[in-house]
């Protein structure tokens, strides 16, 4: 499953990189990247992708990103046999696939868009409310994002990296009870990175 999404995703990056259009990498998040993978019952798995923008001749495009970034998705799908992606508030999204032999476990690609800045990290959002030709687009800055390696590197030092992984999946299962879907493992991920950081250096982060 992982050899699969990460294939189609890098033949995406390779799409973008070959245009000229911006510079982009891809990198699987929260779960799937840290072997944290969680399945809600029997129900299909997400594998969650960030498309990071490294270079862009202007960030403030910001439809235009999105667009450009769904059409060449769009082209990799179809040359693979697989049907278009969907564009969600926050992601772009595959249709369900699964394997005609062995677990045959439903799973889907969610891509989102993402850059970093010296304030931290922002997804590319798409709001929604009804008309497509209005609908804004903008980046949203991801709360208590700055800094995040350093605390990365603080807890895996300390061998607190497992309590990561135990909030992680804590938080993961109270969103999927809350039937949230605003909450990525992405955002999952920085939450509980920064909650356990916290609790063992005191005080709170308002980066």
């Amino acid at each position: 499953m992982k050899t699969l999404c990460s294939d189609l995703v890098n033949q995406l990056v390779q799409s973008i990189n070959a245009s000229g259009e911006m510079e982009v990498r891809a990198y699987l998040v929260g779960s799937g990247a840290r072997n944290m993978f969680t399945q809600n019952g029997n129900n299909p798995v997400d594998l969650d992708y960030n498309l990071e923008v490294i270079d862009c001749d202007d960030f403030k495009r910001v439809r235009e990103i999105k667009m450009f970034v769904q059409k060449c998705f769009n082209e990799v799908l179809q040359r693979n046999g697989l049907d278009d992606c969907h564009d969600s508030t926050s992601a772009l999204t595959t249709g369900k696939i699964h394997f005609t032999t062995g677990n045959q476990t439903e799973f889907s690609i969610d891509l989102c868009i993402v850059r970093e800045d010296e304030d931290g990290w922002y997804r590319l959002k798409h709001d929604k409310y009804g008309n497509i030709m209005s609908d804004p687009f903008r980046w949203n800055r991801v709360r208590n994002s700055r800094g995040l390696d350093n605390r990365v590197a603080w807890l895996k030092e300390e061998s607190h990296w497992q309590e990561v992984r135990d909030t992680y999946l804590y938080k993961k299962n109270m969103y999927l009870t809350r039937g949230d879907h605003d909450h990525p493992s992405f955002i999952v991920y920085i939450e509980s990175i920064n909650e356990v950081y916290y609790h063992y250096n005191g005080g709170q982060y308002y980066g």
